[in-house]
């Protein structure tokens, strides 16, 4: 259970289904875990674009009648936690705009490492930005091309950003489709029943639409959809593959296949490992829900030793502001989580969570178990030690607040009042994902950064 590391957003497009912006409403339904601050769709009818953006969750944003107003057979949405930008209505997507070729709307997951460079260029030369998002960067690079084509555009305005990007760009007729060289964020490429196509963040959303998963969208890679046409391929950069790694360890869904692989079965694989590098005799393995469940699984089955759901999770709390003392913000950990004291007490446990952050909701996970009458509490963690903040589009706090980069192991262990406390190694994580160090960024756990 985190609260102190959130993903930036959810992007999703819609091409060739005469009911388009149902399906991206239903598909941001899905992808909802990504983001939960604001969301929006914006729609193509042939002639002009539809929009409609607002705070809050999709199914409060958007009603029957609301989508009927986004009429078309293309549409993008968005789902935002913000990494970049405020949180006003102003900040929230798909940007749209009018300039010299029409209209255009974008949709973006990930963070521009140099967009203050360009808005500072981009105010110089005239430009009035009316959000503090790195995502109208991109609108200003567009408009001000001296490119004929939109697609050109397009092709010009990536060539002055970096960092992380996951695109979809609507136009009246056409929608693009676009990851940067690394391919940090993912974005999945999918056919739709009736022929039309679908693309976005996470394949649970082609599962909620019935659309069947064709390939990721490469690092480097600008598809172009068009009507009666196949999809277009464009090779902007030469790809040099970086993954965000912790997609797998918590933001993408179980039921998603992110970079290729399910992200159930990494997770199991990860469980499997730390019951490896870290076993320790106990009674029950249980995990720190909903993030835990796979690797405890995975560490149970691998260590032999029983799994049970000893924490249960209220699905149905939302935020709480009213946290003015200890006791107050103790109490909303267990308005969320409960423990099973039937199963617990008198036992040894070990607690299996994907990342300890700040450490402080870790501690009263490991204090409301001693309180149910756990004999000893043993915390193990399926990823290595998070140790330096992300700037490729997720929200971690700075170094100095995150619990690794300031504690040892053994400080850690003795701060969140556990019996015993081990992490998951690097190599352990890079083989639970078949992966090599060479293809994913690990820098939130090593300091080293490639952009």
């Amino acid at each position: 259970m985190r609260e102190d590391v959130n993903e930036k957003c959810a992007v999703v497009g819609i091409f060739g289904h005469q009911e388009a912006s149902k399906l991206a409403y239903f598909s941001l339904h899905a992808l909802q875990h990504r983001g939960q601050e604001a969301a929006g769709i914006s729609s193509s009818d042939g002639v002009k674009l539809h929009t409609i953006k607002k705070r809050g969750l999709v199914m409060r944003v958007f009603d029957e009648a609301k989508l009927k107003t986004l009429s078309g057979s293309s549409a993008i949405g968005h789902t935002r936690y913000s990494t970049a930008g405020d949180d006003s209505i102003l900040d929230a997507q798909p940007v749209f705009a009018r300039y010299d070729l029409g209209e255009m709307a974008i949709v973006h997951n990930g963070n521009l490492t140099n967009a203050d460079e360009v808005r500072k260029a981009l105010i110089k030369k005239g430009a009035i930005f009316q959000t503090y998002m790195d995502t109208e960067n991109l609108i200003h690079l567009i408009a001000k091309s001296e490119k004929a084509k939109l697609i050109d555009r397009i092709i010009d305005a990536v060539h002055r950003i970096e960092g992380a990007f996951s695109l979809v760009f609507l136009s009246r007729t056409k929608m693009f489709a676009m990851r940067d060289r690394h391919g940090f964020r993912p974005l999945s490429l999918g056919r739709l029943p009736s022929g039309g196509y679908i693309v976005a963040s996470e394949t649970c959303a082609f599962d909620l639409v019935g659309a069947t998963y064709i390939r990721d969208v490469e690092p480097g890679e600008l598809l172009i959809f068009e009507k009666d046409k196949e999809p277009i391929s464009i090779k902007v950069f030469e790809p040099t593959p970086k993954h965000c790694i912790f997609e797998y360890v918590y933001f993408a869904r179980p039921d998603s296949s992110v970079f290729g692989q399910s992200v159930y079965q990494t997770r199991k694989n990860m469980g499997k490992e730390l019951a490896h590098v870290s076993p320790v005799e106990a009674d029950l393995v249980i995990p720190v829900p909903d993030g835990g469940v796979p690797s405890a699984i995975g560490y149970a089955q691998e260590s032999g030793i029983p799994y049970e759901m000893g924490i249960m999770r209220n699905h149905y709390i939302g935020r709480t502001f009213i946290e003015p003392t200890q006791e107050m913000r103790d109490l909303k950990v267990k308005m969320k989580l409960s423990p099973m004291i039937d199963i617990i007490k008198g036992k040894r446990v070990i607690v299996i969570d994907d990342s300890i952050v700040r450490g402080t909701t870790s501690r009263r996970i490991i204090r409301m178990l001693k309180e149910a009458g756990a004999s000893e509490v043993h915390m193990r963690v399926s990823s290595p030690p998070t140790t330096d903040p992300c700037f490729y589009g997720v929200d971690t706090p700075d170094k100095e607040h995150l619990i690794a980069a300031n504690k040892t192991i053994d400080e850690i262990c003795k701060y969140i009042e556990a019996d015993s406390l081990a992490y998951l190694d690097e190599a352990s994580l890079l083989r639970s994902v078949n992966a090599t160090k060479d293809n994913y960024c690990t820098a939130c756990f090593t300091g080293k950064y490639i952009v």
